[in-house]
């Protein structure tokens, strides 16, 4: 029931930003194989995997962590593009379980991260995010302390152009995934 509700929240969203939901989108002569639906793919809907990360001691946690999906069932689709045809507005759905390992001791935190998105691309390097459910948040400069965060509910993430990050809730929680592996 959880990804139904995100997944509808999220289809409402694209609609309410001007976009239409993708089981609305009309399959025409012209259309590709590459785009038409294949086996668990709506139609436009793309793979969009996470790679690995790592981050030395002291950028999110006092210790180096390393990052990587353990689940990765992740898709985007282009919304909207900018006059260059670069991406403008994309949104992301699907299930990501990401690993987050304490590279000092070993231990770690499968951070269920399936959370929904629609994310804005400025030209500026910026980045607006609108979110429904949760998502793994590194922090170096922002409204949070440093560290690394699972925020979870309805929610909005700012990144300016110089990475600093504001993290606003309408209704939600975070996790402090730095103090989980400590």
């Amino acid at each position: 029931m959880r990804r139904t509700v995100q997944f509808l929240t999220a289809v409402a969203a694209a609609t309410a930003l001007g976009a239409a939901p993708a089981h609305a989108t009309p399959a025409t002569a012209t259309t590709s194989a590459a785009d038409r639906p294949g086996p668990g793919r709506a139609l436009g809907w793309e793979p969009a995997p996470s790679a690995p990360w790592d981050v030395t001691a002291g950028q999110r946690c006092d210790f180096a962590i390393h990052g990587e999906p353990v689940v990765d069932e992740v898709v985007q689709r282009v919304l909207d593009r900018h006059p260059d045809g670069s991406p403008k507005r994309v949104a992301y759905k699907g299930d990501l379980v990401v690993r987050v390992t304490n590279q000092e001791t070993g231990a770690f935190h499968d951070a269920d991260a399936s959370g929904s998105a629609i994310v804005e691309y400025r030209t500026d390097g910026s980045q607006f995010w609108s979110v429904l459910g949760p998502v793994l948040v590194g922090v170096g400069e922002g409204n949070l302390d440093r560290g690394m965060y699972l925020v979870d509910g309805v929610w909005t993430l700012f990144i300016s152009a110089s990475g600093h990050r504001t993290v606003t809730m309408a209704h939600g929680t975070t996790t402090d995934i730095c103090g989980l592996i400590a």
